[in-house]
């Protein structure tokens, strides 16, 4: 078996390569459950390489590697999701309030005034969040209509907890969801909620300030913590850690994460000196992982970045969003959540989307245009745009909308992407980099 996949790796051919991968995939699980260890040890090998060969033929496709490690660890089904949901609330002891208030209080809500606009709530009306966070944009929105009901969904149970505190406060209109965007189709059916029922869904891809404050989760380079980030926290405890990444994958597999997802331009030479640090000792701590890639740069080279209010940046933060990105295969999930809200959401049903870095913006706008995720964006955006009506053409006549230009399935609420005010970002810098497209389902 192992000599005829040898054969296949000399192949450039990606799809014979993908289906070796689930085979090789599927045959390791089975090998783990019936303890064979040499069995194990030599697909991990094969498994090694035809990675590394993908790597190469496909250019960069390190999400696919994602979900593979995701897909791997057993997550429960949909009535299995229901019933664990049931028995944390029973089991677990909620934070004290004062807690949750000072959540809610530290983190702030991004672009609050142009969220509440461009979903124009009326009375009545269903929306759905995604995430909830501490629950700022979904306070905001009762407050600005009466007699609506808000779905908050979020991953992370201390999130989950505040809504379910929240709902106290606003009876029968907040029904809180724990679950990843995958997840939500289910969440949203199991709550009663038909597909095209919804009249506005809000997509905040962001992480919450409660995540970067808290050092037992790992996120933040500046508190020293466990190298964890998972946003499901403990949930998926088979679900690797930030840690199980850097202390496993090979120097290749790292430069290309840090470079896919952090958009890290020395991405080999950090992942060099993450895998030479990690031969002496296991990398466990945040600022650990953070002294270590400072060491791979000169004294000089270490506050030389600068963030968009041209504030020092320490030289981590590009290995710590990509890492945190892998860990929870955020891209993939981001484009989960809108095809979830394209289908939940009734014609004139309206969708905001909030990002915070390219590569969120990036598959937020190719959805909205209707652009094949999978094709090269070496090209102009507007070239491909331009491509994309070029398509629609072909098949009905383009119409033109007072609100900018269209495809076939959304009529874009602003011409362009907005960003924070001035006075926003004073309030909340950690909002500066963030991107608001809003269009309307037809």
């Amino acid at each position: 078996f192992t000599c005829s996949i040898s054969i296949l790796f000399f192949l450039n051919k990606p799809t014979v390569l993908s289906i070796c991968f689930k085979v090789i995939h599927d045959i390791y699980c089975f090998s783990r459950l019936s303890n064979s260890k040499m069995l194990s040890h030599c697909l991990c090998q094969v498994y090694k390489c035809l990675f590394l060969r993908n790597l190469k033929l496909n250019l960069i496709n390190v999400a696919t590697l994602a979900r593979r490690i995701h897909s791997s660890a057993k997550k429960p089904s949909d009535c299995e999701l229901k019933e664990q949901t049931v028995q944390k609330c029973e089991t677990e002891e909620l934070p004290q309030s004062t807690e949750n208030k000072n959540f809610a209080r530290l983190h702030i809500p991004v672009m609050l005034e142009e969220v509440v606009n461009c979903l124009s709530p009326q009375p009545g009306q269903r929306f759905l969040e995604m995430t909830f966070g501490a629950g700022g944009h979904t306070t905001a929105l009762l407050e600005k209509a009466n007699d609506i009901t808000i779905y908050a969904l979020d991953r992370d149970p201390t999130a989950y907890k505040i809504a379910q505190q929240l709902s106290e406060s606003y009876p029968k209109q907040i029904q809180a969801l724990l679950g990843q965007f995958s997840q939500s189709e289910a969440l949203l059916i199991s709550s009663g909620v038909e597909p095209g029922t919804l009249d506005g869904v809000l997509l905040d891809a962001g992480c919450s300030s409660m995540q970067f404050d808290t050092p037992e989760r790992g996120f933040s380079l500046q508190k020293d913590g466990p190298l964890d980030m998972r946003m499901d926290s403990d949930r998926y405890p088979e679900m690797p850690t930030a840690a199980d990444v850097v202390n496993a994958l090979d120097q290749q597999a790292l430069a290309s994460i840090l470079r896919t997802y952090g958009e890290e331009r020395h991405a080999k030479k950090i992942a060099s000196a993450i895998v030479q640090a990690r031969s002496i000792y296991p990398i466990t701590r945040t600022q650990q992982l953070a002294s270590i890639v400072a060491g791979a740069f000169p004294a000089s080279a270490l506050h030389a970045r600068k963030d968009l209010l041209q504030r020092p940046t320490h030289v981590a933060t590009k290995t710590f969003q990509g890492l945190r990105i892998f860990v929870n295969d955020e891209l993939h999930e981001l484009l989960i959540g809108l095809k979830t809200a394209e289908k939940f959401l009734k014609p004139g049903g309206r969708l905001v989307a909030l990002s915070f870095h390219s590569l969120e913006d990036r598959i937020i706008k190719r959805f909205l245009h209707g652009i094949d995720m999978t094709e090269k964006y070496n090209l102009g955006s507007r070239q491909k745009i331009r491509q994309a009506l070029k398509n629609c053409s072909k098949e009905e006549d383009t119409q033109e909308f007072p609100h900018g230009k269209s495809n076939s399935k959304w009529i874009f609420i602003q011409k362009k992407v907005l960003t924070p005010q001035a006075k926003d970002i004073q309030t909340n810098p950690r909002g500066r980099s963030a991107k608001l497209r809003a269009a309307i389902k037809l």
